[in-house]
């Protein structure tokens, strides 16, 4: 019985997150796409703590919800034009976003199921999951962190020199001439 109501509020945050996730994507006013942003968040914090990830559940709502979300519904309310922008949500093309998403499932799915080693050694956790982590990142995985960073700081420049971007009025230019 209590496997059952485990099984059942598993597949409600499941359900949860698609749905709202696909309301995120498909919804054309900014305000419900981001609070349905928030259930999708939480959906998938919930299904972390259902696969024993506790730390990365917290983590989903320190980060997503608490820093990133609440950022984006500040912006999106002291933004006042915000509500004349027509959101274009029309499916442009169609056929190589399918063949795209289709090989990245078959290539996920691939890997799932033959490249990973899902049984688990003898190996006992000593220590706290936290400690864990780090010790795993800075020996095992130093590499993909190391990257990761390399990439998120090439991310944070371009957003940084798109945001200083200096738009080229002709009646600008043609007033410092003078």
């Amino acid at each position: 019985m209590q496997e059952l109501a485990y099984q059942g509020i598993f597949y409600f945050f499941a359900v949860l997150s698609v749905v709202s996730g696909m309301f995120v994507v498909f919804s054309r006013n900014i305000i419900y796409s981001a609070f349905s942003l928030l259930f999708t968040f939480f959906g998938v914090a919930a299904i972390y703590v259902f696969l024993s990830a506790d730390f990365v559940a917290v983590t989903q709502i320190v980060v997503y919800v608490g820093g990133i979300l609440v950022l984006l519904l500040f912006g999106v309310m002291f933004t006042n034009k915000i509500y004349q922008v027509q959101l274009k949500t029309d499916v442009l093309n169609f056929i190589p976003g399918l063949l795209i998403m289709l090989a990245t499932m078959g290539a996920l799915l691939y890997t799932m199921i033959y490249r990973a080693n899902w049984f688990h050694g003898e190996k006992e956790i000593s220590g706290t999951v936290v400690e864990q982590i780090g010790v795993e990142i800075m020996s095992n995985y130093v590499l993909p962190f190391e990257i990761a960073s390399i990439v998120l700081l090439v991310a944070l420049i371009g957003a940084a020199f798109l945001a200083r971007a200096e738009h080229h009025h002709p009646a600008q230019e043609s007033g410092e001439n003078q």
